[in-house]
């Protein structure tokens, strides 16, 4: 049971970004969102898309860094991975 961040390397309306993910349950994942101050729209289906400035706090608040290798093998663990053209 972790929440889990890759490296911020998409960069994005000037801002660079990566994906925030639980290890277990979309209902982990969004309450830990929640917490951290990330906005719904940020949701992607399986994971957050979230800036360096939130990833410190999540971080901060006990997310796990990871390479974006576990992210997917977690996110398929879990059961949970959606698969790009069922977006």
């Amino acid at each position: 049971m972790a929440i889990l961040v890759d490296d911020a390397i998409w960069p994005w309306r000037g801002y660079l970004f990566c994906h925030m993910i639980s290890d277990t349950s979309l209902e982990e994942l969004h309450a830990f969102a929640r917490w951290v101050g990330i906005p719904d729209r940020a949701f992607g289906g399986d994971h957050y898309d979230i800036s360096t400035d939130i990833r410190s706090v999540a971080v901060a608040e006990g997310a796990i860094e990871v390479d974006s290798r576990t992210i997917v093998l977690a996110l398929r663990t879990a059961g949970l991975r959606i698969r790009r053209i069922s977006r």
